[in-house]
């Protein structure tokens, strides 16, 4: 293979030098480029042979080469370069084909440090295609190189020549200065060896050391069965704490507001602020491996010894927005987590784990086992535990133009209303008598809201854009009809012409925005929308009183949503629940307006992440670092504590997710109480334990 770079070269020497690969060099002064608000500095660097380009304080600085001398057929562009500066700075890449739409742009961070080689494939790509949220950290170590992989590269591009290259950097505040050297086309796979073994045996990322990483079984072994002192505290065996007045117990956990304060309170009789882990389970660690092994060492065999750690599946999902563009989203798993319990504790690692997570859990401050947790072991370990109603089945749905995790289920559908009623037959069956359920969720992060300035509307929009066959839509017809009677009166009062109420029947029948001009709109939107969310929380909440009528309904944990949801969830339910990744929840969630409402708030998930322990992706609130993690819990929790509707706060979730992606949508984050090899990040417990112990005194 030939020499990768002909540094300190002139352009006429390196085209002559490099002809089987057609390059041109941005160190030679002379060559003949575009500059716009960019300097380029007389002669080339004596130590690396890079020619240091300024880029001035202006809206969009670029240097532009026009037909440059590159073989677009190779699976990528590289440039020899480096950041002059003592921090990152960004630049964008923009190529342009020969047609109007062959055109590429990558957005890349590039951080201080030595010389290295920025790759930019040659065609779209992004960590959703490889299967993850959050790319491998950049640049890395490639045979002795140091490379830095446009891991994202937006656009279309089926080959041919490139017409125009552009190099620029967005608005920058103060002159920045990078160094640039030889450009040409790469031949190879630049991003399969940027993705190539990344995780080693135990789940854990190659390229990189932290506290917590081990290197064989004996420190797996040790690092997991570290002990934990019990956590103290004056509290009831549910967790509720017996400072205060008792309260009155009826052998179920209930609510109550006294003093202008709500609080749970245990089936004893005694306050209980609910401090809970989600997703405490010993299947956390399945990621796909099927047709992406290259991405991991020293995967085990599928037969024999590790044969129960694999399994299939198939998270592919048209209608779920959280699912597009995902790659590796089916086929064979493997769960690096349960098998590193296994290492851990052999055959017995089952009842090993559990009694290992409770006794953690308690010495943390934990008094309640959140959701999408192990059944047996909030059963089997006597702690408070919630269980979700997960309503499937097929029925209508309506589009409300968010549709993250899909659309939202057609509540007037009868076949909805016979699904509600068997997923709680089969939510209650076998817990409607523990008296250490909490109580029940229904379904999760529902698309009650669209997106942008109108979206609080898009419910009632996807409605009327249904088919007609739609049941939520007939409704939404007849409550217009029986409102307005002519349909001459609607159309004056919305704006729009209409010639029969038949026009509304038509399938992407499209509602007005709403404006000054036209107040009905509103109107009959934020009324259709109470009367849609009535109708799902009024069938859930009497399906749940018809099969338990001793438990809580925990709400329906909001994501987005809009005022009329969230009163018709205070209406139907006994808590209001809210999943609010903000920096404290008054930030997401308008708890003094939920408590106006007459029902206590919930919060059902939060987090912090960093991206210093192994997985990339730093969780929907992030932090620089794991002592800001332990920080901003510590900040979040005092937050609820403090405030009278609050009654809890659960985190998000109890394992690291895995580095190259949870199955259900690529998510790969550091926001776990432990590792993927079930160590515990000692100093993040550190803070939640105290924050634990300072928010149960409240």
């Amino acid at each position: 293979m030939m020499q990768r770079f002909a540094t300190g070269l002139c352009l006429a020497l390196c085209l002559s030098a490099c002809e089987a690969t057609p390059s041109t060099s941005l160190s030679d002064p002379k060559a003949t480029l575009t500059l716009n608000g960019v300097q380029r500095a007389e002669h080339p660097d004596a130590g690396d042979g890079l020619l240091r380009y300024t880029f001035t304080p202006s809206t969009e600085p670029s240097i532009v080469l026009e037909q440059p001398a590159l073989d677009a057929n190779r699976g990528a562009i590289a440039l020899r370069m480096q950041n002059m500066m003592g921090w990152a700075v960004t630049l964008v890449v923009d190529i342009q084909g020969s047609r109007p739409d062959q055109k590429l742009h990558a957005v890349i961070g590039v951080p201080a440090g030595p010389a290295q080689t920025l790759l930019v494939p040659l065609h779209p790509t992004s960590p959703r295609a490889e299967g993850m949220q959050a790319a491998p950290p950049m640049p890395y170590e490639n045979a002795g190189e140091r490379e830095l992989v446009a891991t994202t590269v937006e656009g279309q591009w089926k080959g041919g020549a490139i017409e125009r290259l552009r190099i620029s950097m967005p608005s920058p505040q103060a002159a920045q200065v990078v160094a640039f050297g030889r450009l040409h086309g790469e031949p190879g796979d630049a991003l399969r060896s940027a993705y190539t073994g990344l995780v080693d045996v135990y789940g854990q990322y190659t390229r990189a050391t932290w506290p917590e990483k081990i290197a064989d079984d004996k420190a797996l072994r040790e690092g997991a069965r570290q002990a934990l002192a019990a956590a103290g505290g004056n509290q009831d065996k549910y967790g509720g704490t017996l400072a205060g007045a008792t309260l009155k117990a009826t052998g179920w956990f209930r609510t109550e507001r006294r003093d202008g304060r709500w609080t749970l309170v245990t089936p004893e009789g005694h306050a209980f602020f609910s401090l809970g882990v989600n997703a405490v389970t010993p299947d956390g660690g399945r990621t796909y491996v099927q047709g992406r092994e290259w991405m991991f060492q020293g995967l085990p065999a599928a037969k024999g010894e590790w044969t129960p750690f694999y399994g299939t599946g198939d998270n592919r999902n048209a209608e779920a927005s959280s699912t597009q563009g995902i790659g590796y989203n089916h086929g064979q798993w493997f769960d690096f987590y349960a098998a590193n319990l296994r290492r851990i504790d052999g055959d017995g690692w089952r009842n090993a784990w559990m009694q290992r997570t409770a006794t953690r859990l308690r010495a943390w401050g934990f008094n309640t086992v959140g959701n999408w947790s192990d059944d047996i072991l909030a059963k089997g370990q006597h702690l408070p535990y919630t269980r979700s109603i997960n309503i499937g089945g097929v029925y209508g749905n309506v589009s409300s133009g968010y549709d993250y995790w899909g659309r939202m289920p057609d509540p007037f559908d009868p076949r909805f209303v016979a699904a509600a009623e068997a997923a709680v037959a089969n939510a209650t069956k076998d817990v409607r008598d523990d008296p250490w359920l909490l109580g029940y969720f229904a379904d999760n992060e529902l698309a009650w809201a669209g997106q942008g300035p109108d979206g609080r509307w898009g419910l009632a929009q996807g409605t009327l854009r249904g088919e007609s066959r739609s049941d939520a839509k007939q409704r939404f017809i007849a409550v217009l009809k029986a409102k307005y009677g002519d349909v001459g009166k609607l159309a004056q009062a919305w704006g729009m012409p209409l010639a029969s109420w038949d026009a509304l029947n038509a399938t992407g029948f499209q509602m007005p925005s709403p404006n000054e001009a036209h107040p009905a709109i509103v109107d009959d939107a934020s009324a259709w929308l109470r009367t849609y969310a009535d109708e799902y929380f009024r069938v859930v909440t009497e399906a749940l009183h018809r099969h338990d009528p001793h438990h809580l309904f925990l709400g329906g944990r909001f994501a987005v949503n809009t005022p009329e949801a969230v009163a018709s969830c205070a209406k139907y339910c006994d808590v209001i629940s809210f999943n609010s990744y903000t920096d404290v929840p008054q930030h997401g969630v308008d708890t003094a307006a939920a408590g106006k409402l007459g029902k206590p708030v919930l919060i059902t998930e939060f987090h912090f992440g960093s991206d210093d322990r192994g997985p990339f992706g730093k969780g929907v609130v992030s932090v620089w670092n794991e002592q800001q993690r332990g920080e901003a819990y510590a900040r979040y929790v005092e937050a609820a504590a403090k405030d009278p509707s609050i009654v809890g706060a659960h985190w998000f979730q109890y394992t690291d997710q895995p580095v190259t992606g949870r199955l259900l949508d690529g998510e790969n984050a550091h926001i776990g109480l432990v590792g993927i090899t079930d160590i515990p990040f000692q100093s993040f417990t550190d803070a939640v334990r105290a924050a634990n112990a300072r928010a149960l005194e409240r």
